[in-house]
This record gives structure tokens, C-alpha cells and sequence, in this order.
């Protein structure tokens, strides 16, 4: 099969299998510097974190074998960290609204761009990006643990819009101060947000070193590559689906603020490689803290269609 973006031209199989594995490598390391340097169980222990690798536009190229939910939802905070600060080489934004690609307050996002190491300034533009997901144990808000019986996202944490992190490889310290102000263990917070931006410099170093070995162009090529095989392959296996609608209802007994039960609803069209994927009849906003926001709900979506491709896709 051929890919059906234009003007890609065909690539090496062989080629194509050692650079998916490459930069997966890198997404996986990523993750193992995270775990083994964070502070707190939850990332230590029970590993709820991700690691991904994004080209110089802020697609996913790879991700490690992490949480799914984060991994299908951290494209949309690694493009709202692009539309909302410029990132010079040494930069670092941290971001975990919900409306800007996050999951919920206590998962932290942070996003690097990498540039080639002679680049300067940012008029070059990154070669890619690389970006961290993690659940940390306290955000704030009104019970410990940021997860409580709210009706209000205000009452659940500090919720933190696309901001700078790190700059030219140092930590900003009054953004560290801020966010370090409005949680119970500010330690551990630090801790692991540490952690995180050695996650991401690991990711980098990977990445610089993979193009130093084969040229920026191959390996920003090869990115494009497995784009397109990924998108040619779920195309095939959307086809072996028989054209029609497909319906299924399911509900939740409440929001924990009494209202339920609450009706979850989907009707899926397959049109050959196509697949139309509507909520329609899905009960509407309820004030209990269960609501699905776009990054979830996308997330979701995607994690199903992907465990039905029977192709070794990235």
C-alpha cells in the first residue's frame, strides 16, 4: 500500500521498523527516568504517567507503553502549548486545563521543543517535541488528594493554562512558587515536577542523538513515514468493518451528587475507511464531577479503534 498523503514519497520497510523502534525507545527511556527520579508512589509505584515523542508540527510519533488515556489526549495540550507560547530553545511549558488538552487537575503536562543543537533561536523552528504526563498526589483544592466530590472545576485544584516552566534550561521560579503555594506537599510536588523536566531533557538528548546519527532529514522524513503507514493501516482495518450503523447504550447510576442514572450513548457509521462516531442522546452536563471533556472523550475514541487495528502500527 502506498500512504495517501501527498507527495510522500515510498519508504524503506526495513527502514521504516528500526526508526519506529527508535523513537519509541526514546519515549520509553523517557518514562524510565521519570519513574525511577519522581518522589511520589503514584508515579513511582503505580507508574500513572506517559511519555511521547511529537515532530516539529506536534504530532505523536511514538509513545510509550503508558496510560492510554493520557497519551491520546496529551496531542491536544502539546498543541495549546504551542499556540500559546513561543518556545525558545531551553524551554519547557506546563499545562494541565482540562479545555487545553488535560485529562483532570492532578495530571501534569509538560512540553519541550527540540531543536537542533547548532539552532539559536526559535526562528528555525523545533525539529520536535517531546512531552511528559503526570498524576501527581495533590493539586490542591478542597479535599487531599484533588479528587473530590465536586461541582465545580475550581474546587478540584490549581488549574495551570499553557505556561513557561522552564526557561533557557532554568526553572522559573516564581511559576514553581505559584503552583508549589497551592498544594499540600510541596516537596514531593517539586519532586516530581523535577522529574518530569529530566524526563523530557532524556527524551531530547535521545532524539539529537538519532538525528546526529542519520541527518535531521531522514529522521524528520521517517516521522512523516510512520504517520502515514499508521493512518494507511487503521484505514484497512476500518474496511474489514461491514458499511452500516452500529448503535450501544450503556448509563451510569449517578454523579455522586445524586443525579442518575446517567445515559452514555454512541452510534458508529462505517463508510468504507471512514467511521463516524456520534454521542448523540449522551445525558448533557450534570454537576457532579464526571463530565467527559473533548481530550477524554477523543482519547476514548481513539484507544478503542487503535486495539481493533491487528497491524503492528506505532
Amino acid at each position: 500500500m502506498t500512504p495517501k498523503r501527498r507527495n510522500t514519497p515510498p519508504w524503506n520497510p526495513i527502514e521504516l521498523e528500526i526508526f519506529r523502534n527508535l523513537f519509541y525507545s526514546a519515549a520509553e527511556e523517557m518514562g524510565v527516568t521519570l519513574c525511577r527520579t519522581s518522589f511520589s508512589p503514584n508515579i513511582k509505584e503505580r507508574r500513572d504517567y506517559s511519555c511521547a515523542v511529537f515532530d516539529g508540527h506536534g504530532r505523536m510519533v511514538a509513545q510509550g507503553e503508558h496510560m492510554p488515556v493520557h497519551l491520546g489526549s496529551m496531542p491536544l495540550s502539546v498543541e495549546a502549548a504551542i499556540r500559546h507560547a513561543v518556545m525558545e530553545p531551553g524551554d519547557m511549558v506546563i499545562v494541565n486545563d482540562p479545555f487545553r488538552g488535560g485529562t483532570h487537575l492532578p495530571d501534569i503536562t509538560l512540553v519541550q521543543p527540540v531543536y537542533e543543537e547548532r539552532a539559536q533561536s526559535s526562528r528555525s523552528g523545533p525539529l520536535f517535541y517531546v512531552a511528559n504526563r503526570a498524576h501527581h498526589s495533590d493539586v490542591g483544592g478542597m479535599t487531599p488528594g484533588s479528587m473530590p466530590l465536586s461541582n465545580s472545576i475550581f474546587q478540584e485544584g490549581i488549574r495551570i493554562p499553557p505556561l513557561k516552566l522552564v526557561r533557557n534550561d532554568a526553572v522559573v521560579d516564581d511559576v514553581m512558587a505559584l503552583i508549589l503555594a497551592n498544594v499540600r506537599t510541596p516537596i514531593e510536588r517539586e519532586g516530581d515536577l523535577t522529574a518530569q523536566i529530566a524526563s523530557n531533557r532524556t527524551g531530547a538528548r535521545r532524539l539529537l542523538g538519532i538525528a546526529s546519527k542519520y541527518g535531521p532529514e531522514t529522521v524528520t522524513a521517517y516521522m512523516e513515514h510512520l504517520q502515514s503507514y499508521a493512518e494507511v493501516m487503521t484505514r484497512e482495518a476500518i474496511t474489514r468493518i461491514p458499511n452500516g450503523t452500529y448503535r450501544f447504550q450503556d448509563c451510569m447510576d449517578d454523579d455522586g451528587q445524586g443525579n442518575g442514572p446517567l445515559t452514555i450513548a454512541v452510534t458508529i457509521t462505517i463508510d468504507g475507511d471512514h467511521a463516524r462516531v456520534d454521542f448523540t442522546g449522551t445525558a448533557e452536563q450534570v454537576p457532579g464531577s464526571v463530565n467527559a471533556i473533548y481530550a477524554i472523550t477523543l482519547s476514548a475514541v481513539m484507544y478503542c479503534f487503535r486495539v481493533i487495528v491487528p497491524f503492528p502500527i506505532p
